[in-house]
């Protein structure tokens, strides 16, 4: 039913931060809060037309189990908005805005925010096992003798703190690692990695300079009344020699992989509009696109964990009857840059169409100068969960200015997934039909 059709309205982000810097003082739920009314404000929607919110996190905590109710209700949202927390890596975001269209398209809602929000800086540090065992005994001591007995038993080691680890539980491996693995396997080299890097700040710094980044964020003001206001990842002064004099950090003896050619760990958040036709329409939005397909992968992670983006693009390609030749934009989630040229290579060989695919011919090959041309994560960060609504705000945007007719917003995700969205822009004349 046409008007049952969902439309993407605008999408918005919080400045992108370095963990452990602009951000430290703050937590995931007043950043996703702080996204939401900043979305509202730039679309001119009310908070009473808000149906339901999707948000997705990566860092979790127990007081916040439900981050998007919590995300909802300090953004001043009405109690009767339905709230609910989706959670998976890197394409947490994309699942929070595709179960948003489903919604829509099923005449459950008409104006759903979807996105996520992630605080690395304000990471949950708790005990090694066999002390968490001992503080779970304790709550059944009543009397003070129990207690100072408990408290006399405890042991100067029982205090050391259990650091978060970002290791695979399949795999035991990091993502480095991984990459680091990967970047061998398939003979991607040093300098080709940091080449990457260099135009991916190269893109976002002339992003910046075109005001085209700024208009996807909007300032924050913390609790302390510091107002951060841009990016801080984005090294606008950065020479190829500076990457080229960085050392591996995940294989110090022989690896490829570094500080510098790896997205750091960031802390933001983003989230999206999106409504039925019908209701954009009654009140007065303009839609920007409209979500032609998608395709959620999944993979064996100890072979493929960060190349899901190959097997989701080539079946949605295949789905909707196109090759690359027919998309204009590409905004792929660059988990470090041996990673993205991973991909890139993998969808130019016809040996891995073969191999892999059962296919006859490669999928095709992506154009650089159309792919992240506003820049990725390398450069702008990479908060884990909010990552693909800040891809897929970019992809609309790009859509737009560079007059293009497709676009595909592709991620991959610890676990071996996969997620590619094939994306139309809309102009107040198209149909939906």
């Amino acid at each position: 039913m046409p008007s049952h059709y969902p439309v993407f309205i605008d999408g918005v982000r919080t400045p992108f931060q370095k963990a452990g810097t602009g951000f430290q003082s703050t937590n995931s739920h007043y950043l996703g809060a702080s996204a939401i009314k900043s979305l509202l404000k730039k679309t001119g929607v009310s908070k009473e037309d808000i149906n339901y919110v999707i948000m997705s996190t990566t860092v979790h905590h127990l007081q916040t189990s439900n981050i998007a109710r919590e995300c909802t209700l300090l953004a001043g949202l009405p109690p009767s908005v339905v709230a609910y927390t989706v959670s998976a890596g890197g394409s947490s975001a994309a699942i929070a805005i595709s179960q948003a269209q489903h919604l829509i398209r099923n005449g459950i809602a008409d104006c759903v925010i979807a996105g996520g929000t992630d605080c690395i800086s304000d990471a949950p540090i708790g005990y090694k096992k066999e002390m968490r065992h001992k503080l779970f005994k304790a709550r059944k001591l009543k009397t003070m003798g129990e207690r100072l007995r408990f408290l006399l038993s405890l042991k100067l080691w029982d205090f050391l703190p259990e650091i978060p680890s970002i290791t695979e539980l399949s795999t035991g491996l990091t993502m480095g690692e991984y990459t680091e693995r990967l970047a061998k396997k398939l003979s991607i080299p040093r300098h080709e990695q940091d080449r990457y890097t260099y135009e991916s700040h190269q893109k976002a710094t002339s992003a910046l300079e075109q005001i085209r980044i700024k208009k996807e964020i909007l300032p924050i003001t913390l609790p302390s009344k510091t107002s951060i206001t841009e990016d801080n990842g984005i090294r606008k002064k950065i020479t190829l020699s500076d990457l080229e004099r960085l050392s591996p950090v995940f294989d110090k003896k022989s690896g490829t992989l570094t500080a510098g050619n790896s997205s750091f760990l960031t802390d933001g958040a983003a989230v999206v509009l999106m409504t039925s036709e019908k209701k954009a329409k009654e009140l007065g939005l303009l839609p920007k696109a409209k979500i032609i397909d998608e395709v959620f992968t999944a993979h064996d992670p100890h072979q493929d964990l960060l190349i899901g983006p190959v097997f989701s693009t080539q079946k949605i390609l295949v789905r909707n009857s196109l090759n690359t030749n027919h998309i204009g934009v590409f905004e792929y989630h660059e988990a470090f840059a041996a990673q993205i040229l991973a991909v890139l290579q993998c969808m130019d060989s016809t040996h891995f169409a073969k191999e892999r695919l059962g296919l006859s011919r490669k999928i095709g090959t992506i154009p650089r100068d159309k792919l992240n041309s506003w820049g990725g994560s390398l450069a702008i960060g990479n908060p884990f969960s909010p990552n693909y609504a800040r891809l897929m705000t970019t992809a609309v945007n790009r859509l737009e200015v560079e007059k293009q007719e497709f676009g595909l917003v592709g991620t991959c995700s610890g676990g071996g997934f996969g997620y590619t969205m094939l994306i139309k822009p809309l102009t107040p004349s198209s149909t939906l039909a």
